[in-house]
């Protein structure tokens, strides 16, 4: 069955990096937009970064722009996070989705998208 796993999370000190992995197995993620959202300790799922099918379009949420970049790799089935620059705010879980239709992994909160992995966990702190 579809499949989404992530992987790469961990405890950094603000201004450090990360790089988070989203593998996918069991559909054609070839075929499909996929985004990273994250979801903080009472707060709402927020957006952040999506990445086209064929990897030529990204789009960012304003408050990572700048310090995240989204690329992939289909020959791994394989969608990366790059993270610079981290700040307190930015702990969170992290989420990959996938969906077929480019618009909705824009959407601010991802709701809808056909495939959710389980999230990894990023905390920022000194």
């Amino acid at each position: 069955q579809p499949q989404l796993v992530e992987s790469g999370g961990g405890l950094v000190q603000p201004g450090g990096s990360l790089k988070l992995s989203c593998v996918a197995s069991g559909f054609a993620s070839e075929l499909y937009a996929i985004g990273w959202f994250r979801q903080a300790p009472g707060k709402e799922r927020e957006g952040g970064s999506c990445i086209s099918s064929s990897g030529v379009s990204t789009n960012y949420a304003d408050s990572v722009k700048g310090r995240f970049t989204i690329s992939r790799d289909n020959a791994k089935n394989t969608v990366y996070l790059q993270m610079n620059s981290l700040k307190p705010e930015d702990t969170a879980i992290y989420y990959c989705a996938a969906d077929v239709i480019w618009a909705m992994c824009t959407l601010p909160t991802g709701n809808g998208m056909d495939y959710w992995g389980k999230g990894t966990l990023v905390t920022v702190s000194s």
